[in-house]
């Protein structure tokens, strides 16, 4: 169950956050926002879109840099942006903190070293609790959801679109991790997260999942500019 904890009016809508109790990031408490357009009609639904922020971010970066929201009301169109990770004082990391990995850096996976399987289920998160939630909490047409993301997130929407067939609509990414299996970034959290198995690492890496992909016909967008600092990582 979610809880509604603040609304803002905004652009033809609704900006509401909400709080809840994870189960499958070991019961810590979890935020995560909706913008919600302003219904013509009672009883009205609308398709869904995932939004999954990077590295460092949390569920409250989008809503205060994207100015999406206005097209959002004239699309119609929900967009739901959960956090980047667990969080809490129970929740493990890295000493010393770095910015890449742990809180703020859960790679949409769902890990499975000893340290961190307990509450790095991002994956699970992002494709079974909090789609639950939001069929009970908000109006939308589930059949009709798409996923987009930028960074960290951009990676983890194309990997979950690839690893979900029929799930999504459409995957955009927007200056993504790219085969992460190959680069430092993705090197790092994967042998904390996964182990040392590199083979067992390929199931998170969009360029293998792209290889292999055998489901319906799946509308992907890759956006990446010139001037990105960490093009050559």
């Amino acid at each position: 169950m979610a809880k509604e904890v603040s609304c803002i009016r905004v652009d033809g809508g609704h900006l509401k956050r909400f709080e809840h109790k994870s189960m499958v990031l070991g019961e810590c408490d979890m935020k995560f926002a909706a913008y919600i357009p302003e219904k013509s009609s009672e009883g009205q639904l609308f398709p869904v879109v995932y939004w999954l922020s990077g590295l460092t971010c949390t569920d409250e970066n989008f809503s205060q840099k994207a100015g999406a929201f206005k097209a959002a009301a004239e699309l119609g169109l929900v967009i739901i942006l959960p956090d980047t990770s667990p969080r809490g004082p129970d929740v493990p990391d890295e000493d010393p903190k770095s910015w890449d990995f742990g809180t703020g850096a859960g790679f949409y996976l769902n890990a499975t070293t000893d340290k961190y399987k307990k509450h790095y289920n991002m994956l699970d998160y992002v494709t079974k609790e909090l789609p639950e939630l939001a069929k009970s909490t908000l109006p939308i047409l589930p059949d009709r959801a798409s996923i987009l993301g930028h960074s960290m997130g951009g990676h983890g929407a194309l990997t979950i679109a690839l690893k979900n067939p029929g799930a999504f609509k459409s995957a955009s990414a927007f200056a993504p991790i790219t085969n992460p299996t190959d680069v430092p970034w993705g090197k790092k959290a994967f042998s904390l997260y996964l182990g040392p198995d590199e083979e067992s690492w390929k199931q998170y890496d969009a360029v293998e999942l792209i290889k292999k992909y055998e489901g319906p016909p799946l509308r992907l967008l890759v956006d990446q500019g010139t001037g990105d600092s960490f093009l050559k990582d």
